[in-house]
């Protein structure tokens, strides 16, 4: 994870535990997103309906001449000199009905009506990612990036692809979401207000080092999702192979509650001020924040 190497069932890695036994008990299950930080869900979604994104992907991805030729599109196969990309709020795929039949559907929608105990409304604004080879994902709280709203919002995130060890998975470091320091410091940041770089922390060893817990990940398959909230901290492995990782993640919160209004709209305004003109590096702002 960020070209440091950790054993997986050592000190610094080990396995998620999925809660689909839970499915259907709000209580528990928001007992145990409390103490994990995360849910893993398996097969949560229609796998049919992600077929179908996966290839609505790939088309795009063929029609862009990123795939390589030989191998069939589903593989993922990265042709060289491809790289990844970010396709956050991208019209013609995140507002594609065939991807919206999948992150608003009737599973996922009734899912979180249940786990919040009512109405529920899903952000405009949709993240979708390619993570290519060499991509991976800084340790992070989404909070600095859609904190303007209620607290009680929460990310789904829905691999596109089977996800292997190889390919960065997402992982989560337990235990990170109760850290004292960490939520009342950098917690509280807002990328466009502070003007401060988002990523907490490159380094996944130095994160256990300092505030203790483990970092947890899985392999996934298509219709898991791994759910979390705004200050659950995380990132991804490496993708050390030779295939795009296709993923996406959304937000989901109740309907009654406050909404951050970058992310919400025909039009959603989005990050305005964020890397742009003069900007605060996270090494400053962790010796300001003494973390």
């Amino acid at each position: 994870m960020s070209k440091r190497e950790m054993e997986l069932g050592g000190k610094y890695l080990g396995d998620m535990r999925d809660s689909n036994d839970l499915i259907g008990d709000a209580t528990a299950l928001n007992r145990r997103i409390a103490e994990d930080g995360y849910l893993l869900l398996r097969g949560l979604h229609n796998v049919d309906k992600v077929r179908a994104v996966r290839r609505m992907f790939t088309d795009n991805l063929t029609a862009n001449d990123q795939l390589d030729p030989a191998y069939p599109p589903e593989e993922c196969r990265v042709r060289e000199g491809a790289r990844g990309a970010f396709l956050g709020g991208s019209k013609p795929l995140t507002r594609n009905p065939t991807f919206l039949d999948l992150v608003e559907s009737p599973e996922i929608m009734g899912f979180f009506a249940d786990f919040l105990q009512g109405d529920v409304l899903t952000f405009d604004f949709k993240w979708m990612r390619l993570v290519g080879p060499g991509d991976f994902s800084g340790a992070h709280y989404d909070v600095v990036y859609m904190g303007r709203g209620t607290q009680n919002l929460y990310t789904c995130w829905t691999p596109i692809t089977d996800v292997e060890y190889t390919r960065g998975p997402l992982c989560v470091l337990v235990g990170a979401h109760h850290e004292e320091k960490l939520v009342p410091t950098y917690g509280q940041m807002d990328v466009d207000r502070d003007h401060v770089t988002g990523a907490f922390s490159n380094d996944p060893i130095e994160m256990v080092d300092l505030f203790g817990g483990q970092w947890k990940t899985a392999e996934y398959k298509m219709g898991d999702v791994v759910i979390f909230g705004m200050h659950t901290m995380h990132g991804a492995l490496d993708n050390t192979s030779n295939r795009f990782r296709l993923s996406c993640d959304c937000r989901y919160q109740r309907a009654d509650e406050p909404v951050d209004e970058r992310w919400i709209g025909e039009n959603p305004p989005a990050h305005y001020a964020w890397m742009q003109g003069e900007t605060v590096t996270m090494e400053d702002a962790r010796k300001k924040w003494q973390v």
